[in-house]
């Protein structure tokens, strides 16, 4: 199916030219699909000059989510918004207001549910049930858009920090990135888009190694293993050493700092002796750690209180001597927070 939200542009490009479509054809035509949101075919005859014997190859009518609701916070104006795909099983995509007046951020899913299974995160308490494909990804990204240009906002960053883990769909999350980056597609910078992993070593390494031009962040969740296989038992079998390995020489080719993100939960993660082993484990590796709160709907795992974070910070100040920075997370009055994607209407 020739749907340029569907195949990396390399690869669109290439199948359109194997039906005898010029590349200025289907960069208009990607640029109507994606860009504009075009979706009539004889839009696409017309001003896209697509011959209609491509149609078919094209599968017009393309798919297309459905937008079912859309929430707003009271608090920090973040919006959520839910996705059906067309076997009916609910996508959550998240609208991130900026400093910047007027920017917006798009937080992506890339599977519905996540094997991972993290006991403080709402989506990995739900049932795993697939990969997104790459098209439903760009189409989040297309629908998220439009209802932050309908309010006068323009979208300038993505983060695949939504429901799933992106790099147990990597072909398709890689796919959309590239999707959503491309001139004639999302025309999102690459290095404004974020894409995130709890860890996963052979793909941090391919990621590294391809040279993608996207940013990279890892979620520790905790400083040692022991910790770590407490809140996630799932990962046990992937030391924390072996991902900062990963880290490090993923550091090392892109000449920058890796993005660690690191949940804080109150009388779990955040002592004195947790800042002693993060630097430990983080040793000279060029690193951000971004702090954030946990949110757990249940109230079995809860932030830090101001005193207990702020001995953590002093802590790691003292032991890591790396930047250090507070990640908000918002939008927790309508479970639009990390961790709090679960699929569902909120009342």
């Amino acid at each position: 199916m020739l749907d340029p939200r569907n195949l990396a542009p390399e690869r669109y490009l290439a199948a359109g030219q194997e039906l005898g479509v010029r590349p200025e054809t289907l960069r208009r035509l990607s640029a109507a699909i994606i860009g504009r949101d075009e979706h009539d075919p004889e839009s696409w005859v017309r001003g896209c000059q697509v011959p209609r014997r491509v149609l078919e190859a094209i599968g017009a009518p393309l798919p297309r989510l459905e937008l079912t609701e859309t929430r707003t916070s009271s608090r920090d104006g973040f919006q959520k918004l839910l996705l059906r795909t067309r076997d009916g099983l609910a996508v959550e995509t998240v609208l991130i207001p900026l400093h910047k007046q007027g920017c917006v951020s798009l937080c992506l899913s890339s599977q519905v549910g996540c094997p991972v299974g993290c006991a403080f995160c709402a989506t990995g308490r739900m049932p795993a049930r697939r990969n997104l494909e790459t098209w439903e990804i760009v189409d989040q990204f297309v629908i998220a858009r439009n209802v932050v240009r309908a309010s006068g906002r323009k979208v300038t960053g993505a983060v695949f920090m939504g429901m799933g883990e992106p790099f147990l769909n990597y072909e398709r999350a890689l796919a959309a990135a590239e999707v959503i980056s491309c001139p004639y597609g999302g025309a999102i910078a690459g290095p404004a888009i974020t894409i995130s992993t709890v860890g996963l070593v052979a793909e941090i390494d391919r990621f590294t190694r391809e040279n993608r031009r996207f940013r990279l962040s890892i979620s520790l969740i905790a400083a040692t293993d022991a910790r770590r296989s407490l809140l996630a038992p799932n990962l046990r079998a992937t030391p924390l050493a072996a991902i900062m390995a990963a880290a490090r020489r993923h550091a090392l080719a892109r000449r920058t700092r890796v993005m660690l993100a690191y949940v804080c939960i109150a009388g779990l993660n955040t002592g004195e002796d947790d800042a002693r082993a993060l630097a430990e484990l983080v040793a000279d590796t060029p690193v951000r750690l971004d702090l954030i709160d946990v949110t757990d709907p249940t109230g079995r795992f809860t932030p830090p209180d101001a005193a207990e974070l702020a001995a953590f910070r002093d802590a790691l100040s003292r032991e890591l001597r790396q930047p250090v920075v507070r990640r908000y997370s918002g939008g927790a009055d309508i479970a639009a927070a990390c961790g709090t994607l679960a699929g569902r209407a909120v009342t």
